[in-house]
């Protein structure tokens, strides 16, 4: 196994260790950790990242899962196939779901982080291979406290077509996850920022593809199964209001916030962060 940790094939180092078909026939890589006869969880990026997202929450976990990331489609060892829809990520993790439930013998937890959550979600609506879903900051924005201003998109994509691909990953982690100057500094000086440079193209049609009604509060209403929401008690207001609008509306919603941290507690509080995953998924 490569791990969780491990790098994808075209970057720097690791082929994955299996490549799942979605069911449009997209390649997903999948890259798997932890002892082979635990119960498995699979881990879903968020936006700009790939599979290595998880490098810092993955120990916390691997002791008591067996972890099996995705690299989503569009980047790192995975395939992409256009046009481009948010029910075709639904349609991915499912995929991976259902290939794990059936060597597991029955269903599996998902974790999902931001728009990675949004898909995990959208999974559960499209398959019975998901037993639980743990989706931090995921949730649909609420109507009245949107997540990105309305010309962001636009600004975007001007940048993009400019071919100014640093540019559209800065503005947004700025507008979005509200990255400061310390923090972007960090954030380039990271190994990791030559491989989200690359996938910045996925950042617009991910941000336009929140407005699908397919990605909304009500479509994703429809999730049956026990879902954890987490949010950082530091983060941005958008996402403590989705979190609460979302959970409203669940059949078997429950709430855990993380003190301290904001949009990416699995880089700052990783303990913690698996405290709050493991204490649902066993309850």
């Amino acid at each position: 196994m490569t791990g969780v940790g491990g790098t994808a094939s075209g970057g720097t180092g690791h082929a994955a260790d299996r490549v799942v078909a979605s069911h449009d026939g997209t390649p997903i890589a999948v890259f798997e950790s932890g002892p082979m006869g635990a119960a498995p969880l699979v881990l879903v990026h968020g936006a700009t990242a790939d599979h290595t997202a998880f490098r810092n929450l993955a120990p916390h976990l691997v002791g008591a899962r067996r972890l099996v990331a995705i690299d989503r489609r569009g980047r790192g060892a995975s395939g992409d196939t256009l046009p481009y829809a948010i029910a075709r990520e639904y349609e991915d993790v499912a995929a991976a779901a259902e290939a794990l439930s059936a060597e597991h013998g029955g269903p599996v937890d998902v974790v999902g982080h931001s728009y990675g959550g949004r898909c995990a979600l959208g999974a559960a609506t499209v398959t019975h291979a998901i037993r639980r879903v743990v989706s931090y900051e995921g949730a649909p924005p609420d109507p009245g406290a949107p997540y990105q201003r309305d010309d962001l998109v636009a600004r975007l994509r001007a940048r993009l077509d400019a071919g100014d691909l640093e540019g559209v990953l800065e503005r947004f982690m700025r507008a979005v996850v509200a990255m400061d100057d310390a923090g972007i500094a960090r954030f380039r000086a990271d190994p990791v920022w030559p491989a989200r440079v690359a996938a910045a193209p996925t950042i617009v049609r991910e941000l336009e593809a929140e407005r699908d009604p397919a990605a909304g509060l009500e479509a994703l209403a429809g999730v049956r199964i026990p879902v954890l929401q987490v949010v950082g008690s530091e983060s941005l207001p958008a996402f403590a209001a989705a979190t609460r609008a979302y959970d409203a509306r669940l059949a078997d919603g429950r709430v855990a916030v993380i003190d301290g941290a904001a949009h990416a507690a699995h880089h700052t509080h990783p303990a913690a962060l698996a405290s709050a995953i493991l204490g649902f998924l066993d309850a």
